[in-house]
């Protein structure tokens, strides 16, 4: 990595590390190459008179504990720091290799093997970062740097920071890289902006790795930002399964993009290209690998479900257009004049949310993370519901399960979604640990109908009855907010936030798996015809 000649402002020496040049410089400070006792490091150090402010200070502080607790799954090793120091510093790991930047200028667009491994080596990354409670914030591909062949992230450490001293960021300014950021980041309060943000930067990375451009690139920063909050993404160049994968984590909406753990699952899960593919890569291998695990059981912070409506966002985008203007480091951190917040595209449902992490929200109004189908029975959007129903002569299906995402939840979660019975002897099927194929490990749901609630155990030949209650409060054919909590192999089910069962499951259920949302018939039915809806879907990991 190249470095440039100290200037004479700055210090020759921070806490014991000879600063041997510089290495960047951005709005808040520098980056030297220094020198410590077992080699070269990174050392950020923080200008003075940011560090004059309390504010500025306290909350670097609190980065500084929180990025020591970042596991180096990828990421630039925190080593060592000083907040109280008259410059405040941070000293990583020294990764001496070229960024994602400089590979693809001069070798052109990668493919194949060495674009999975920087697809699943950011994700690790992030799994790592969000883990631990931090957001980077600025994920572009000058922060992916290689180290012997495997991807490492950079400068996660105090981006958050940045942003969140109010006294120190302007109204009028976003520190990021315009072409690299989330659709919400375009509002007015972007500090609540959350981990998907980083999740749809992985998206725009891993595209420029793959074809060299943006998927949203255009001829201006202003063209390129109505595209992020209009257009849909030009992913032409990727493949299957990573171009699916790729699109999701550039949906509008952060609610719907998965968490950097489930966009690891994915990209582990996707038939050819698996963990094994890694064999080559054994660092970057045992960091998936290590990551993976602690995903299983690290609670996440919420998403934000609701978005900025992207017309009043361009609305109010275009008439700043005169002054937007690009400034720091690489001349790529954008500068936006304040926007004016945007109402909610949709709304939270009305019941209280379980579950610290969202994972997974769909109001099921249009296809989206469910999907319209008809193959056995008829899947559809009606009336702003997914309806799943039966009972024509076409398609006389007495059970019928809706297409949902293909993320696999992992450990315990919890799930909630309002629910209709429209007919009679129609009942609400969810399923949760679903699989493609029934093994002996076993698949569960929770059956509502308008008498009875069940919790089931599907094995390959047979069902058995887990728990079981007498309820009538699903018989009006009126909505009702269902809630099932899965956790130390204990499944508990509510409606309406009133207790309704709970049961235990068996020591040999697995541990991960799919939800479904499904319409079936009462036992012993004399009638096929069946009507379910369902609205408001949440999925959030315990």
């Amino acid at each position: 990595m190249p470095t440039e000649p100290l200037r004479s402002s700055d210090p020759t020496e921070l806490g014991g590390y000879r600063l041997l040049g510089r290495l960047g410089e951005g709005g808040m400070g520098a980056v030297y190459l220094g020198q410590g006792p077992d080699g070269p490091v990174a050392v950020k150090a923080i200008r003075a008179d940011m560090a004059s402010h309390p504010e500025f200070r306290g909350r670097f502080r609190s980065e500084v504990n929180r990025a020591r607790q970042v596991p180096s799954f990828c990421t630039a090793a925190v080593l060592d720091a000083d907040p109280e120091s008259a410059i405040p510093y941070l000293v990583v790991e020294f990764v001496d290799g070229p960024d994602l930047a400089e590979v693809v200028a001069g070798r052109g667009p990668l493919s194949g093997g060495e674009l999975y491994s920087v697809a699943i080596g950011v994700a690790t990354a992030l799994t790592a970062i969000h883990g631990a409670g931090v957001i980077h914030r600025d994920l572009k591909p000058r922060n992916v740097l290689f180290s012997l062949g495997t991807p490492k992230v950079i400068d996660f450490g105090i981006a958050r920071a940045f942003e969140s001293t109010s006294n120190h960021t302007r109204t009028d300014q976003m520190v990021g890289t315009l072409a690299y950021m989330a659709p919400e980041r375009f509002e007015a309060d972007a500090r609540g902006v959350g981990p998907a943000a980083d999740v749809f930067a992985w998206g725009v990375v891993v595209a420029y790795a793959a074809t060299g451009r943006t998927p949203f690139q255009s001829d201006s920063p202003a063209a390129t930002a109505a595209r992020i909050l209009t257009q849909p993404p030009d992913l032409g160049g990727l493949t299957s399964p990573l171009r699916e994968i790729v699109s999701r984590s550039l949906d509008k909406d952060p609610a719907r993009r998965p968490t950097a753990a489930a966009l690891l699952e994915l990209l582990l899960d996707t038939g050819s290209h698996s963990v094994g593919n890694l064999a080559g890569s054994p660092e970057l291998r045992r960091a998936a690998q290590a990551a993976r695990r602690g995903g299983i059981r690290r609670r996440r912070r919420g998403r934000r479900v609701a978005v900025a409506a992207a017309g009043v966002a361009v609305l109010a985008l275009l008439g700043a257009i005169g002054g937007l203007r690009l400034a720091a480091l690489d001349g790529d951190t954008a500068t936006l004049p304040g926007t004016s917040a945007a109402p909610s595209a949709a709304a939270l449902p009305p019941s209280s949310p379980i579950g610290e992490g969202l994972l997974i929200s769909d109001p099921l109004e249009r296809d989206g993370q469910w999907h319209e189908s008809n193959e056995n029975g008829i899947c559809e959007f009606a009336d702003g519901r997914l309806v799943a129903r039966s009972g024509n002569e076409e398609f006389p299906a007495e059970f019928v399960s809706c297409d949902g995402p293909d993320d696999k939840i992992t450990g315990d979660h919890a799930i909630a979604v309002t629910v209709a019975l429209r007919t009679p002897t129609s009942c609400a099927v969810i399923w949760f640990w679903g699989s493609d194929g029934v093994t002996e490990s076993g698949e569960f749901a929770v059956d509502l109908c308008a008498a009875k609630a069940e919790v089931w155990d599907q094995q390959e030949d047979s069902r058995t009855t887990l728990a079981e209650a007498p309820t009538e409060v699903l018989a009006d054919k009126a909505g009702h907010r269902v809630q099932i909590t899965v956790e130390d192999k204990a499944v508990t089910v509510s409606v309406d936030d009133a207790p309704l069962l709970d049961g235990k499951l068996p020591a040999r259920s697995r541990q991960s798996g799919q939800v479904w949302l499904s319409m079936g018939q009462e036992p012993y039915s004399e009638t096929t015809e069946g009507n379910v809806t369902f609205q408001d879907v949440e999925i959030r990991e315990l």
